[in-house]
Parts: C-alpha cells; structure tokens; sequence
C-alpha cells in the first residue's frame, strides 16, 4: 500500500486535492467532527479539562472556539485528548483499506504529530495566500483569532513544502487540479 499524505496551509484546499485523488481518504478534520458528535469518552476527557467551556454532549464546536480563544493553553489541552483519538481511527482506517493500491491522508497536522512516515509520499497543496484569505472569510464560524491560534500548531510552509515530493499549485479550479492530480500518478506509477 502507497500512502500520499497531502499537505498545506489552512484553506489551501487540501481535502479538495485528496479527494481528487480518487482513492480511499482518511480526513482528520471529519473524525475530528464525529468525535465531537459521537465519542462520550471523549466529551468527559474535554468536560474534565476544560470544565468552563465544555457544557453538553454532543459537543458545540462553538463551545471548543470558545476556549480556545479563552486561552491560548486551550488548544494544547484540546490536541492532547482528541489526537490519540485520531490516530486510532487513522490506524483502523488503514487496517481497513489496506488491500487497496493507494491510500490518501488527509490530517492537517500530519508532520507536526508525527504520523507520517519515511516512504509515505508528500503531496504539498500551495495557494496564494490573498485567495486563501479569501476563501477562509467565506467559510461559516470563521474566527480570525483561532485561525491564528491553529497556524501557531502548524510548521513553517516552507518546510512542509521542501518535504514534499510533489507540489500542487492551487488556483481552484477543478480542471487544473485534476490534470495536477494526473501528472502526479504519472510519475509515481513510473517509480512503482
């Protein structure tokens, strides 16, 4: 199995490019998201550490935002309970699909927690920084203030971007990340 893990900055459009892919994808963003609708254990872990902010089950994403922007602190107690959480279900996704060809990993902070590995190929998704900006505004509960607070998690694009294999300019447009995607798989069917 060929794991491409796909790579950027927030809002860079990388989900977009995984799916594109066409293979199975695993997004941390949607787990991130169940888990917060579905795992009570996790609830009580939040309830307990953040006894302020986290009022109900299932748990408001407002609620998160909230103390997040309460404290800086916040969002480290957030990762340390909800990360272990992803990497299960990153590791049963894999168990999973793992007759499969190619996989695709879509986790934000896939580098920064260390859940890559050596041989997976690294797909980096670069945008202009004026339509990402762009794009970021239009999204509903957008909050300048925890954007801010998640980039400060992330490592410098730059060093995402050397680590890479490959780069996907995005312009957003359907049809150039297609024909992206299709040149990728051309040059990693020639090295399989």
């Amino acid at each position: 199995m060929i794991r491409l893990a796909v790579v950027g900055g927030i809002g860079s459009g990388k989900s977009h490019v995984a799916k594109t892919f066409g293979f199975p994808v695993f997004n941390a963003d949607n787990e991130v998201a169940l888990l917060y609708k579905k795992n009570k254990k996790c609830y009580h872990k939040l309830k307990k550490a953040l006894p302020k902010h986290i009022f109900n089950f299932p748990i408001n994403k407002k609620e998160v935002a909230k103390a997040i922007m309460a404290n800086k602190n916040n969002i480290k107690k957030i990762t340390k309970i909800i990360h272990p959480e992803i990497k299960i279900k990153m590791s049963d996704f894999v168990k999973k699909h793992r007759n499969k060809k190619f996989i695709v990993l879509d986790i934000p902070l896939l580098i920064e927690n260390k859940i890559n590995r050596k041989n997976d190929i690294l797909i980096f998704v670069d945008a202009k920084k004026k339509e990402v900006n762009k794009r970021l505004r239009r999204r509903p509960n957008f909050n300048p203030k925890i954007m801010k607070n998640f980039k400060k998690l992330q490592l410098p694009l730059e060093f995402k971007k050397k680590k890479s294999s490959f780069i996907i300019k995005n312009n957003f447009s359907n049809n150039f990340v297609k024909k992206s995607v299709k040149k990728i798989m051309e040059k990693i069917f020639l090295n399989v």
